[in-house]
């Protein structure tokens, strides 16, 4: 659908729970008011939440829900109260909806952390669509040189960036060990090699392409952890002191207890990555007579994106290397079996690839 006028529009939907129960359907476009945006997408990102929610694995997702909250696009309607953007503005969107306004989180605009935060994609209907509703305060607009494919990854480099700039800071002279060479890890490593660490990056046998890809981005060191020695080559390479910060992206405990030990003493342990259950086994013995910090990290909120966009902008982030499929919104369920079948790093889906101005 290529205007408003319309009213409906195309849009991948979660119908009920449980595995799959999703199809492409014609659905409403939404209604702009106060000081929501509408926005025509460009592209969106396929993430774990995404595929978890197809699988009938996310807890938190409404339905029938549209999917969707990596994404970019152009504004093309807004509403009475908005008072900074207009119609033509190229964007990209935090995933937070609504908010309760009033409760302490809120007050310091940690969004991420509100008990009642409506989140795009999934409590509120997401971008895998024509169109999506945001609002205001959460768009962004985007830099001149930084194209709609690259503002479709702000939200996962914005959650790196939560994790990396205001939970565990790190400088150009600490030595990093990051987890799982996925987009998370890959995002991760940039920013790492951008302030200039020395960065470390494991993974298992089957992430040989993405430990390949980790290596073309400036990673000093990659492992395979089912083929070499972990705790050789960190140790090694650290005079047996043992780096100075690990970020977990892979939400694996095995991975994580492998890496406990090897954290210098009194260093940080930033959990990224989701596990698949909530409760775990986890080395408490490291910890505590090592003296770590074990943090943890949950999303992003309003003061990660101005890096995130800063990122981009400068060149910082390899949007090439990062993003290895795109279908278009007919071909959804290709994009997903994609994704699922673990061979793609970064696969996007362009809901108007017949706009020209949205093909960037």
């Amino acid at each position: 659908m290529n205007t408003t006028a319309t009213k409906t529009m195309e849009a991948v939907v979660k119908a009920e729970s449980g595995y799959d129960n999703m199809e492409l359907k014609q659905i409403p476009i939404p209604e702009v008011t106060g000081d929501k945006v509408l926005l025509k997408v460009a592209y969106t990102g396929i993430c774990g939440t995404d595929i978890h929610t197809f699988k009938g694995q996310y807890a938190n997702a409404v339905t029938p829900l549209v999917l969707g909250h990596e994404f970019s696009g152009k504004v093309v309607k807004v509403g009475p109260d908005v008072k900074n953007l207009k119609p033509g503005d190229r964007v990209t969107s935090e995933t937070t909806f609504a908010t309760d306004e009033t409760c302490i989180y809120c007050q310091d605009k940690e969004y991420n952390l509100c008990p009642n935060r409506v989140g795009i994609g999934t409590k509120a209907n997401g971008s895998m669509a024509n169109y999506v509703l945001t609002r205001e305060e959460s768009a962004h607009i985007l830099p001149d040189n930084v194209s709609y494919k690259m503002a479709a990854m702000s939200e996962p480099l914005a959650s790196c960036v939560h994790a990396m700039y205001q939970k565990t800071p790190f400088t150009l002279h600490d030595t990093l060990l990051i987890i799982g060479p996925g987009p998370m890890g890959l995002l991760s490593l940039q920013i790492a090699k951008e302030i200039g660490a020395r960065v470390f990056v494991s993974g298992i046998t089957k992430d040989a392409d993405r430990l390949q890809i980790a290596k073309e981005l400036g990673a000093d060191i990659v492992i395979d952890t089912q083929k070499e020695d972990l705790e050789k080559i960190i140790m090694d390479a650290t005079d047996g002191v043992g780096v100075t910060k690990v970020y977990d992206c892979s939400g694996a405990t095995p991975a994580v207890n492998a890496a406990l030990p090897l954290i210098r003493k009194g260093g940080t342990f930033q959990q990224v990555g989701l596990f698949a259950k909530p409760m775990n086994e986890l080395d408490e013995r490291s910890i505590i007579q090592h003296e770590i910090t074990y943090r943890g990290s949950r999303s992003q909120n309003p003061y990660d994106w101005a890096i995130a966009l800063h990122l981009e902008s400068k060149g910082a982030i390899n949007q090439d290397a990062m993003i290895t499929k795109i279908f278009d919104l007919e071909h959804w369920r290709d994009a997903f079996d994609a994704m699922m079948a673990g061979k793609e790093l970064k696969v996007m889906i362009a809901s108007n690839p017949d706009d020209p101005d949205l093909a960037e």
